[in-house]
């Protein structure tokens, strides 16, 4: 079971993940953590791998992904620029670091208005 984080709501200009949205088990939940605990205005930075939306490549990334979760933890075919537009974050970039790369910096925002 999921438990919030222990902080208060709006209590932070800024969130900063890397690479944690590949191992939790429920990340659309913990963005919308990420968005109470950071105020109206604030940032939300991630750096995450997603799963390509290439037919081989993301095919091969789904295959291989119960072997990679039970060897490491994490997993390879995360859709997380679609999990962050699930959890309401308010997306401001999404950028490659290499060609249509697995690995991608993330900029958002809490989608509430600043009040």
């Amino acid at each position: 079971m999921s438990r919030p984080l222990d902080f208060p709501d709006n209590g932070f200009d800024a969130a900063v993940a890397t690479f944690v949205f590949c191992s939790i088990p429920d990340p659309v939940l913990g963005m919308r953590e990420l968005a109470r605990v950071v105020r109206p205005g604030g940032q939300i930075l991630l750096l995450e791998h997603v799963r390509l939306n290439r037919p081989v490549a993301g095919l091969l990334m789904d295959r291989l992904n119960p072997l990679v979760v039970r060897l490491v933890g994490a997993s390879l075919n995360r859709r997380t620029v679609e999990n962050a537009r699930m959890a309401g974050l308010a997306l401001e970039s999404v950028e490659d670091l290499a060609a249509n790369g697995p690995v991608k910096p993330i900029r958002a925002r809490p989608a509430r208005e600043p009040a």
